[in-house]
């Protein structure tokens, strides 16, 4: 049972609003994979995929355990498994989980396993390469492919796909524009030999915001789901779904001269006022919050962050709030607060949500 007085809300209105949002911009046949890796992104990968499995098609996580645990929580919607490993395979296999192949030595690995179980048409899906550079298959491996695929029945291709570079930057179009023509080329290939048509994805987020005429059979909704899109513009017209709240643990009165914290980092010029609250940089808050760099909110007021963040805890200044030790603080429950931190900690919003701890108590709100 976790008890922390730390706890992060997921607004469930915000995120059913944000999924039909991206709905909106798709083709009613078009279907929708939920990205709910990283603990959906630093909530809780179970609860927000309890709430969804009715209205999206497919689930995608990074990595094998994660899918495992939907699985557990009884959740029976596909679940891509992105990033599989070869240790894995069998695990998927258990669980029904559905593997990404993107290179020769899992692929075999996967065919070798399907072979041995033995499994009937069991779903793959295959990645390609058209210009991130990180995982998928190349172009020119087509042939072996498809080869090998015909000698077995052991195994369907459920999907072909790639991922966009650049997709939320307009500078890079012709780039991105190019990994589309790509990836176009590359299904045609597959299609024209392979004997049955796979589904086609190659948008995320922001690729369906720029570029929603190569929304092909599916797309994927990440950060989007989550109150974010490629721009200031989109993210106004999102919600927020994440909500991080504590509580004051005790407030002190600090005399002149007296200090704070670590390495004595605030020293107060006047009688001041401060109230400790149990959040710190093992709950995911950024060192480079600290010393006035950022703020909370007390009774709706801005409450600095003095000295240097803890790991269990920060003080911050109220001496000109009224408040009392119990009183509920406000981590962060806006899109704009979530921006600031990001920016103060010199980093983004997927690392600002991501770095969450898992201690952080979690709760969603219908």
């Amino acid at each position: 049972m976790n008890n922390h007085v730390t706890v992060l809300e997921i607004d469930g209105n915000a995120l059913e609003h944000n999924l039909n949002y991206f709905k909106k911009k798709l083709n009613p046949e078009t279907k929708i994979l939920a990205v709910v890796k990283a603990f959906g992104y630093g909530s809780d990968s179970v609860k927000i995929a309890a709430f969804l499995q009715d209205k999206v098609d497919y689930f995608a996580v990074a990595y094998t355990h994660e899918g495992i645990a939907l699985r557990e929580a009884d959740i029976k919607t596909p679940i891509l498994v992105l990033h599989p490993q070869i240790q894995n395979l069998q695990s998927i296999v258990n669980y029904r989980l559905e593997p990404n192949l993107y290179n020769f030595k899992i692929f075999e690995a996967f065919l070798k396993l399907s072979d041995e179980a033995p499994l009937m048409n069991y779903p793959i899906h295959l990645k390609f390469n058209t210009g991130l550079n990180r995982l998928g298959f190349w172009h020119t491996d087509i042939p072996k492919i498809i080869t090998t695929l015909k000698e077995t029945n052991h195994v369907k291709v459920a999907s072909i796909f790639s991922h966009l570079a650049a997709s939320e930057d307009l500078e890079e179009q012709d780039f991105t524009i190019n990994q589309i023509n790509n990836f176009a080329y590359i299904a045609q290939q597959v299609y024209k030999h392979l004997g049955y048509e796979p589904m086609l994805h190659i948008l995320n987020t922001s690729g369906i915001v720029n570029y929603a005429k190569a929304q092909f059979d599916m797309v994927r909704v990440g950060i989007g789901l989550y109150g974010f899109g490629n721009d200031d513009k989109e993210t106004a017209l999102l919600k927020n779904t994440h909500n991080l709240t504590s509580i004051i643990s005790q407030i002190h009165i600090i005399k002149p001269g007296e200090t704070v914290g670590y390495n004595r980092a605030f020293v107060a010029k006047r009688q001041s006022k401060t109230a400790t609250i149990p959040v710190g940089h093992a709950d995911g808050l950024s060192r480079r919050l600290g010393n006035k760099k950022g703020y909370v909110l007390i009774n709706n007021q801005k409450a600095k962050i003095i000295g240097n963040v803890c790991m269990d805890m920060i003080m911050v200044d109220v001496t000109k709030i009224e408040c009392n030790e119990g009183d509920q603080v406000i981590i962060f429950n806006t899109q704009d607060m979530l921006k600031n931190i990001a920016d103060i900690s010199e980093t983004i919003v997927y690392e600002t949500l991501t770095a969450i701890s898992q201690r952080v108590k979690k709760m969603l709100k219908k």
